[in-house]
């Protein structure tokens, strides 16, 4: 297909090509006029004109990395947050201007047909999303990475508020297709689960064979990763599983056993319907087990296949291959490939441990105890039966060598073993074997060596080191934002794209009066944008010109949406009290989703929309504050709210948060931070000087040093501030409840449960900085200069130069430049 691009300099002929194109697309895909199609017919039009035009380069990226023989990573996940892809192709193709103005003439708004897709159901929240910018990166850099999931039916959920309480409904995003997706049912994989292992010697080796199983086919959805003017095309490979056999039973149905009939279909497709499947009961982690470990040997089974065709040595696997897990959900992929090295390949223990071993690395995400993931060992031995004797294996070697280490000291060893009391640690399994764990913000990875995983440190010292988070600020700026983008290149030039450093040149110009005013029309331009849509879905009428405070992350008790609200109840009392009240108009936006079965998490979603139906409709405040709860965050959501925030609420118990990629949207969008000493804040504090983001509450070590040596009461900070005191009386009571007992848990898990992660003890420090917020506001100048200078600290904080680091650093592969 012609490069419309490369036909920039003659617009016109650009655009009638493209007509001409898409016109054709429209009436080979659907049999119809420009008059007859609606709006979902041009959408797919474009979207198939779009995969026509990266096809080539698809096919050159693949063949131009096998030429090259270098070093290939696939990155598993269990989410990728990818939001709308089609408005980022056609920015990375270089030809959206060209494609804009042709569809005008013709009658269509682009802008409609990217609303046209579904935000694909493929993650949550950070996790999900910063595997995206790494797929984004991984191809504008011309880095041979492609990521491995699974294709989620229904993603996680729809959110929906009513009588506002959170309500879950199916994702159904995949309802009219994905027009991103190529379905490759020749590159399928068979995966087994149960069944029992029987093993005999064949000259002097043990073979082993798993018998009485269940089949499951595992079947790629490729999804193309376009590169940023590079014409580099990385994968996204997402794992449906399906039936291996005849997926309906005929003999039963006419038995009358309908249930039966399709009874087996049903079990398999299960395995990829939703992400995070319920998992309070057994049969509900048991099916997360099972995702996990789908995904996981579809992917290293595709890979190793994919190895053998180039006709590679086994030896040179890890020279060949990374593959790098994102967390602890695909931890299963060391013994799966000592499973695939030493049942399929023939390796014995030692040759297939030590190509494993450096083969695999690690991200850990948290410090969080229900993020490191454990599994009973009776459940992981039943449905794995032949990785649970590799597992066991590990565990004893492993724990044979401390031992040697740490005689006698058992206390020690079971602290560190992989299998301990009933359970296998998959975080555990994860560091042993690997060549590389990694943090994701400097204190996170601190943290992790002189705390979580300080045992492992002393043994592997190597193997422990930093990778600060980054998120692609070309989807953040360009396609979020493209006022600032287009102000950001007026002022310094267009090189920032591509070179995230550049953003620091913005300091040069964060004290020109023309550049701030045309700052701050750009932020009131985008406010305005999220106003009207507020006022259309919820009928809701804010101020544009009140402070914009927002908080959107997964709503977690540690995050702390309930300080927010505690001083959002603290401020109602204030203008209750003095209705004349001297403070700038404040309008707090919320948006997250709550896990299901998070019951204080979803009341702490009842309360924000509680306080916003007393607040916004109470005359006597006149209007100085205004709580509003977005329902169904997603990131297209996010692409309305960034751009339009003043304040980033980024207040997470020191020493919880492992990073935050929000705080990094918000600070790029220009918001100033209101955080704690915790993950990323304190690396964003560092880029912006203690005068360009408001600090509040305990650090990190005060924190550990409470869990671990107590002295901490709740019970002291009630009686000692009497403003703190009034609001949590006025919690406990029901004052903000629609019935009197209905918060009764937020309450009693602040008092009765001693204040988990210190609300309270920081409920002071926060109203403080809060105040000086407000004060700082008042400034025009001055608050345009800290915002200018946050984006110009942005920089360091693009996935470039994450992922540059791990490819040096971890992976040791280099790009591979693609004809342009």
């Amino acid at each position: 297909m012609d490069n419309l691009k490369e036909l920039s300099d003659r617009k016109e002929d650009a655009k009638e090509k493209f007509k001409a194109i898409f016109m054709h697309k429209l009436q080979t895909m659907h049999g119809k006029s420009l008059d007859e199609a609606t709006l979902h017919d041009k959408h797919t039009a474009l979207g198939g004109f779009i995969r026509d035009y990266i096809s080539q380069n698809w096919i050159q990226t693949n063949r131009k990395y096998s030429e090259s023989a270098v070093k290939q990573v696939y990155y598993f996940s269990m989410e990728f947050l990818l939001g709308k892809l089609m408005g980022m192709n056609l920015i990375n193709l270089g030809i959206k201007e060209v494609c804009q103005e042709a569809l005008a003439e013709l009658g269509i708004d682009l802008d409609e047909l990217e609303q046209e897709e579904p935000d694909a159901g493929l993650g949550n929240g950070g996790l999900g999303r910063l595997a995206a910018c790494f797929l984004d990166s991984l191809a504008s850099l011309g880095l041979p990475g492609h990521g491995c999931g699974i294709r989620y039916r229904y993603g996680l959920f729809e959110q929906k508020v009513v009588n506002k309480h959170q309500v879950e409904l199916p994702d159904n995003w995949l309802k009219d297709g994905y027009i991103w997706e190529f379905r490759k049912t020749d590159k399928a994989v068979s995966v087994k689960f149960g069944g029992t292992v029987s093993w005999e010697e064949v000259d002097g080796r043990l073979k082993f064979r798993l018998d009485n199983c269940e089949d499951v086919l595992a079947v790629p959805y490729d999804v193309p990763m376009i590169g940023y003017h590079n014409n580099t095309v990385n994968t996204l490979r997402l794992w449906n599983a399906e039936p291996s056999q005849r997926e309906f039973d005929l003999s039963s149905f006419n038995k009358g056993d309908y249930l039966k009939a399709v009874e087996y279909k049903q079990s398999v497709e299960r395995i990829s319907t939703i992400l995070y499947p319920e998992d309070t009961f057994y049969e509900g982690r048991l099916l997360r087990l099972k995702q996990q470990y789908f995904f996981v040997s579809a992917g290293v089974q595709s890979i190793i296949r994919r190895f053998k065709k180039k006709q590679h040595s086994i030896w040179e696997i890890p020279d060949k291959i990374g593959i790098h897990i994102n967390d602890t959900h695909p931890a299963v992929a060391v013994p799966e490939f000592m499973r695939i090295l030493m049942d399929e390949q023939g390796l014995g223990w030692d040759d297939a441990w030590r190509i494993t071993t450096n083969t695999i690395s690690y991200t850990n995400h948290t410090i969080m105890p229900e993020a490191l993931e454990k599994w009973p060992v009776e459940m992981f031995k039943t449905l794995l039966p032949r990785l649970f004797m590799i597992v066991e294996e590990i565990n004893e070697r492993f724990c044979r060598s401390l031992w040697k280490r740490y005689p006698g000291d058992w206390d020690k060893i079971a602290g560190m073993a992989i299998i301990a009391d009933g359970q296998i640690h998959m975080a555990r399994l994860a560091v042993v074997g690997s060549y590389s764990v990694n943090g994701v913000a400097a204190i996170h990875t601190d943290i992790l060596k002189n705390h979580l995983m300080k045992d492992y440190d002393a043994i592997y010292p190597a193997k422990f080191n930093n990778k600060t988070n980054g998120i692609a600020h070309r989807r953040w700026l360009l396609k979020a934002n493209p006022g600032l983008a287009g102000l950001i290149t007026q002022a310094i030039g267009p090189e920032w794209v591509t070179d995230a450093e550049r953003f620091a040149d913005l300091m040069k110009v964060r004290e020109d009066a023309a550049f701030l005013s045309e700052l701050h029309k750009v932020k009131q331009n985008n406010k305005q944008n999220l106003v009207k849509m507020i006022a259309a879905k919820y009928c809701i009428a804010l101020d544009p010109n009140s402070i914009f405070d927002v908080q959107i992350k997964r709503i977690h008790a540690y995050k702390r949406q309930i300080l927010n609200a505690l001083h959002i109840i603290d401020l109602y009392n204030k203008l209750k009290e003095n209705p004349g009240l001297d403070i700038v108009p404040r309008t707090f936006i919320f948006a997250g989703k709550a896990a299901s079965s998070y019951s204080e998490a979803k009341l702490t979603i009842k309360l924000i929309n509680n306080l916003a139906a007393i607040i916004n409709n109470d005359p006597a405040i006149q209007d100085k504050l205004k709580v509003v709860f977005l329902e169904n965050y997603s990131v297209s959501l996010g692409e309305m709210i960034f751009p339009a925030a003043d304040i980033s609420e980024q207040i997470s118990t020191a020493s919880k948060e492992a990073s935050g990629t929000g705080n990094m949207k918000f600070m790029m969008n220009g918001a100033i931070t209101v955080g704690t000493l915790d993950g990323a804040n304190v690396e964003i504090r560092r880029a912006v000087g203690d005068e360009n983001i408001f600090i509040f509450g305990l650090t990190a070590e005060q924190v550990i040093e409470y869990y671990q040596k107590g002295g901490y009461s709740a019970w002291d900070e009630y009686n000692t501030n009497p403003r703190l005191k009034k609001v949590l009386d006025q919690l406990g009571s029901g004052q903000f409840s629609d019935e009197r007992e209905e918060l009764r848990m937020l309450y009693d898990s602040l008092l009765y449960h001693n204040d988990e992660f210190f609300v309270l003890k920081d409920f002071a420090t926060y109203s403080d900085v809060q105040a000086k917020v407000d004060k700082c506001y008042r400034d025009p100048k001055a608050w345009l200069k800290m915002s200018a200078t946050n984006i110009a600290g942005a920089g360091v904080f693009s996935s470039d130069r994450t992922i540059a680091e791990y490819a040096t650093d971890i992976w040791k592969t280099r790009p591979v430049g693609m004809s342009r």
